[in-house]
Formats: structure tokens, C-alpha cells, sequence
């Protein structure tokens, strides 16, 4: 059967993002396929399909987000089990990408993790990935299977032009997000500032310089993902003393690990924007905090790539 032949498909989850699936499949007008994902008493992942999938387009909605390494093997190991159950096509659909800051050798003997899971996934036997917001985009490159990389960037955009702020100016945390940077700005008309900092070991940042004008404007700070919120939170901490009026904070992937919370809560945010690419517990949620919805994009993305559509015109 070729790709695009099928008469049929399902969406399936594990245990990293039910929440978003739901609303995945809610919207596509599909329940969530039957499969039991459990652990032994070791600790080792069991995977049980309840129903057939033979011959059929399937998608396997899981973020590899915290705890990383259990949500990654119940991802590989629902590929396994779609394949041996005779799927006709098995899409990863990772909201959330993890391993991927490991995306070059930094430093002599350092590993490159974002590879890889590539090899990992495509080993397990996908046919297709489905992700939002790569760390860094030469990533898709590391898979040998064809890559749908969504944006967030049009879901916060059309949020902060609604919020009819002026004075606006955005603001990349580091020259790795220039170019999410910039293409907000040109979005929202405004100019941008480029924090540039030295990170001397990993979650730990100092901020050298700010290239830009932002006195008296309303920044956005925008990133890919907020972890720690070391490198956020400082950046805001000197926006504002060198003038800014307001700061925003705009991220796809809230991972918000260690300190963050508390860093957030005590940062000098009016509102921090986060995607739900990454499922929030109640005991991470803040009152800065807004919540906005990427499940109308992967339906619309995952549609498309069943009827053989164009996912990149959902961003032209």
C-alpha cells in the first residue's frame, strides 16, 4: 500500500501528553485508539494494543519531556508494536523533541543525543516524524525519514498582536534565537535586541552585552523553551534595568525543570506565554502564566499529511 492510499486512520498516545492528544483527536473528529501503556514491577514499559491497526495510517502523539528516558521507550516501543501489528504507516507526532540541545559537538568527546533518538525512531521503525520547534533546525537533517517541523511562532504572534501593545520590541535571549526572533518582529513590525551572553556550564548563563534599543518599550522575550529559566529570568532581570517598560516572555516548550519555578515567580514578567507542548501539572502553574493551544495545528498538520496535503502552506 503506498503512502496516501490508506482509507483509514488512528491516533494513539502513551503517557507524556494524553491531554493534548485528546484535544488532537477531538478536533480531527476521532477517538484516541485503545493501547494500554504500563510498567513492571521492575519498572520496565509493557505496551497493549486493544484494537487493530493492519493496514492503517497511525499516529503516535508523545513528547519525550520529563521523565524523558520513560516517555522516549514507550514512544519506541508503541513503534514496535504498531509495526509487528502490520500498521501501514507510523507517524511520530513529538510535540516536544528531547535530546535535542546535544545537536553538535560543542566541546571534543561530546555526544550528539539529537542524532541519536533520530536513530533510535527511525530504527524502531517510523515512517514518518511530526515535531514542533527543533531546537535547532538542521535536526530534521539527522532523520532518515521524512520531518513535518511545525512553528509555534504564528500561535504566540497572533496572541501578542492582540494584546495591541506599543512601543514593542522583541528580544532574542542569545544569538541562537535571532532568527525566531526576528521573525516575530517582522510580524509584529517592531525591532529587536539581541542579548549576548556566555553560558560557562550547562543551565548557567552571564549576560555580557545588549545589542539593541529597549528603553521605554514593551519587549517580548522570546525562545524555543523555557527550562531552568536561568538564562530567561536574567535576560528580563537586565532588560528592565536598562529601561524597558514591560517584559513578556513568549516560549513553545514549557520543560520548566529545577528552579524554574521559583525563578518565574520571582522574575520581573508581566506574562509569561507558554504552548501546551508539554504537559503542566498544577504544582508548575503560575499566575504570570498564559496557556495557549498547539492541538488545532497538529490536527490540521496531521490531516494534511493523511489526504497527501501541504502541511508547509499552514505557515505561508
Amino acid at each position: 500500500m503506498k503512502a496516501g492510499s490508506y482509507n483509514d486512520y488512528k491516533i494513539f498516545t502513551g503517557n507524556s501528553n494524553p491531554e493534548l492528544a485528546k484535544k488532537i483527536a477531538d478536533i480531527m473528529g476521532k477517538p484516541l485508539g485503545k493501547c494500554e501503556v504500563k510498567t513492571f514491577s521492575d519498572g520496565e514499559i509493557a505496551v497493549n494494543l486493544g484494537e487493530t491497526v493492519r493496514g492503517v495510517d497511525v499516529y503516535i502523539v508523545q513528547s519525550t519531556s520529563n521523565p524523558v528516558n520513560n516517555n522516549l521507550m514507550e514512544l519506541l516501543i508503541m513503534i514496535d508494536a504498531m509495526k509487528r501489528a502490520s500498521a501501514g504507516r507510523i507517524n511520530a507526532v513529538l510535540p516536544y523533541y528531547g535530546y535535542a540541545r546535544q545537536d553538535r559537538k560543542a566541546k571534543p568527546r561530546d555526544p550528539i543525543t539529537a542524532k541519536l533518538v533520530a536513530d533510535i525512531i527511525v530504527a524502531a521503525g517510523a515512517d514518518r516524524v511530526i515535531t514542533m520547534d527543533l531546537h535547532a533546525n538542521q535536526i530534521q537533517g539527522y532523520f532518515d525519514i521524512p520531518v513535518d517541523h511545525l512553528f509555534g511562532m504564528p500561535i504566540l504572534a497572533k496572541y501578542f498582536m492582540d494584546k495591541n501593545l506599543d512601543d514593542l520590541c522583541v528580544v532574542s535571549p542569545d544569538h541562537g534565537s535571532v532568527t525566531r526572533a526576528r521573525s516575530l518582529a517582522e510580524i509584529l513590525n517592531c525591532p529587536i535586541a539581541i542579548i549576548d551572553k556566555r553560558r560557562p556550564e550547562p543551565n548557567k548563563s552571564e549576560i555580557v552585552n545588549i545589542i539593541g534599543n529597549i528603553e521605554g518599550k514593551n519587549c517580548i522575550i522570546i525562545d524555543d523553551m523555557i527550562d531552568t529559566a536561568g538564562t530567561i529570568c536574567n535576560a528580563a532581570k537586565a532588560v528592565k534595568d536598562l529601561g524597558a517598560k514591560t517584559v513578556f516572555a513568549g516560549a513553545t516548550h514549557a520543560v520548566l525543570s529545577g528552579p524554574a519555578i521559583e525563578r518565574l515567580k520571582a522574575s520581573v514578567f508581566e506574562e509569561i506565554v507558554l504552548l501546551d507542548t508539554v504537559p503542566m501539572g498544577p504544582e508548575k502553574i503560575t499566575d504570570k502564566m498564559t496557556f495557549l493551544s498547539v492541538a488545532p495545528i497538529f490536527a490540521e498538520a496531521m490531516t494534511r499529511v493523511f489526504s497527501n496535503g501541504s502541511v508547509s502552506a499552514l505557515f505561508d
